[in-house]
C-alpha cells in the first residue's frame, strides 16, 4: 500500500509537484486522474492541477474517490467495486526538533524516494517509474479510465507504448446528467394604470 509517488506540473526544467504517500501505482492512480480530468473538472487541466498540486498544504496521504464526482453512473462500481474513500492530506507532520514540517516541492533533483511520478501535461499524464528513467510514456487524457494499467515498474519505459489494455465491448462513457436547471425568475413590472 505504501508506494510513494508525486503528482506534478511540467516546468521549463522538469517538473514541480507534491508527494502522495499511499496507493499510488498506475492501476490505482491513473483511473482516478483520468476520470477527474474528464468528468469532475470538465477537461480543465488548470483546475485539476490547482486542486491536486497547488492547494495541498503539505502532501497527500492518499488520493480518493471524491475525484470521481460527476462521473457516469457505474464508474465508481467498475473502478473500486463500489468502495469510496476521500482524498486526504497529510497533517501533523513535524521535524525532528518538533517544529512543523514545511511542504517540499518535488522536482527531478529530490524525487529519488518516489516509486512513481505523474506529470500533468496538456497532452496527457506522463508516468515515470523512478527505477527506470527520468521520463516515461504519456497516457492521453482521452484514455478510458476503465483501462487496465500494469503496475510492473519495468514496463513503464520511455519511448514505449503505455502498458495498458482496454476491455472489449465497453459502452462509451458519458458524463452524469446534470440536475435540471432552475428557471430564472423574471422581474415583473407592475401593471400600468
Amino acid at each position: 500500500m505504501g508506494s510513494p509517488a508525486f503528482i506534478a506540473r511540467p516546468t521549463s526544467d522538469g517538473y514541480a509537484g507534491v508527494h502522495v504517500q499511499f496507493d499510488s501505482s498506475p492501476p490505482n492512480m491513473l483511473p482516478l486522474l483520468l476520470a477527474a480530468y474528464q468528468f469532475r473538472f470538465g477537461r480543465d487541466l488548470e483546475a485539476l492541477s490547482r486542486y491536486l498540486v497547488d492547494h495541498v498544504v503539505f502532501a497527500w496521504d492518499e488520493i480518493g474517490t471524491d475525484l470521481l464526482d460527476g462521473s457516469p453512473p457505474g464508474l465508481l462500481q467498475r473502478l473500486t467495486g463500489g468502495e469510496q474513500w476521500p482524498s486526504r492530506e497529510m497533517t501533523g507532520v513535524i521535524n525532528l526538533d518538533g517544529t512543523p514540517a514545511e511542504r517540499e516541492v518535488i522536482t527531478r533533483d529530490n524525487s529519488a524516494g518516489h516509486h512513481w511520478g505523474y506529470i500533468l501535461h496538456p497532452a496527457g499524464i506522463e508516468v515515470i517509474s523512478r527505477q527506470n528513467d527520468p521520463r516515461g510514456p504519456v497516457i492521453s487524457w482521452d484514455t478510458d479510465p476503465r483501462a487496465h494499467f500494469s503496475k510492473a515498474i519495468a514496463l513503464w519505459m520511455p519511448g514505449t507504448p503505455p502498458p495498458m489494455s482496454l476491455p472489449r465491448d465497453l459502452p462509451k462513457l458519458t458524463a452524469a446528467p446534470a440536475p435540471p436547471a432552475t428557471p430564472a425568475l423574471r422581474a415583473t413590472r407592475p401593471p400600468r394604470s
